[in-house]
C-alpha cells in the first residue's frame, strides 16, 4: 500500500521561501513518477513539478510548470524515500493547497511543461496549505 505524507506548508510574504517534503512508503522500486500538484480555490488541480524515474536505468528527469521554472526546485532523496519542493521567490499566485502525488511508471506530456495531468496519478497525499501574502 502506497502512502504519501506531506509537510512543510505555511504562510510567507511575497519573495519568501518554503520547502515542502513528501515521504513515500510502499513505492520504492521500479519506474515511477513523484511530484507536486497544487489547487487553488475554484481552480483545477495543476502540476507544479515532477521527478520521473526510469526503472531499468534509474535515470531521472525533472519537469516543471512554466509558471514556476527558475523559482521552484524539485529533488529527491532515495535513501529516505522523500521528495522535496524548494519554493523561492514566492508570489501570491502560488497560494494553494499543495499535494504530493505518485504513480507507477514514467509519464511525460507533450504540454504543461511535460507534466501529465492529475488524472494520471494514482496516489495522493493529504495536502498542505501554502499561503503567500503581498
Amino acid at each position: 500500500q502506497v502512502q504519501l505524507v506531506e509537510s512543510g506548508g505555511g504562510s510567507v510574504q511575497a519573495g519568501g521561501s518554503l520547502r515542502l517534503s513528501c515521504v513515500a512508503s510502499g513505492l520504492t522500486y521500479g519506474s515511477k513518477s513523484m511530484g507536486w500538484f497544487r489547487q487553488a480555490p475554484g481552480k483545477e488541480r495543476e502540476g507544479v513539478a515532477v521527478i520521473s524515474t526510469g526503472g531499468r536505468t534509474g535515470h531521472s528527469i525533472t519537469l516543471y510548470a512554466d509558471s514556476v521554472k527558475g523559482r521552484f526546485t524539485i529533488s529527491q532523496d532515495n535513501a529516505k524515500n522523500t521528495v522535496y519542493l524548494q519554493m523561492d521567490s514566492l508570489v501570491p499566485e502560488d497560494t494553494a493547497t499543495y499535494y504530493c502525488a505518485a504513480r507507477l511508471g514514467t509519464c511525460v506530456s507533450s504540454s504543461s511543461g511535460g507534466i501529465c495531468p492529475a488524472s494520471d496519478y494514482n496516489f495522493w497525499g493529504q495536502g498542505t496549505q501554502v499561503t503567500v501574502s503581498p
